[in-house]
């Protein structure tokens, strides 16, 4: 059986915030919901929304879910 993306079929609610910037709910199957902020205007967290359906679709056509992990060790290993 094909596996699917782990945010396939996640649900978006955009949520107005005190100080009057915009955040995302972003809900995925079997998870909790998290929340993803702060965009300054609704149509910036729309456009957030549109390019993580896009990742997500993308992603899941090339299989490749996750970034390579890089074990290098970061920062002056002088210091």
């Amino acid at each position: 059986m094909p596996k699917t993306h782990p945010h396939t079929g996640a649900s978006y609610r955009i949520l107005p915030r005190d100080d009057g910037a915009f955040a995302v709910e972003v809900t995925i199957p079997d998870s909790n919901p998290t929340t993803v902020s702060s965009f300054a205007t609704k149509a910036d967290a729309e456009a957030w929304i549109d390019q993580h359906r896009r990742r997500i679709e993308s992603q899941a056509v090339s299989g490749r879910w996750f970034r390579k992990h890089d074990a290098r060790p970061r920062g002056n290993p002088e210091a």
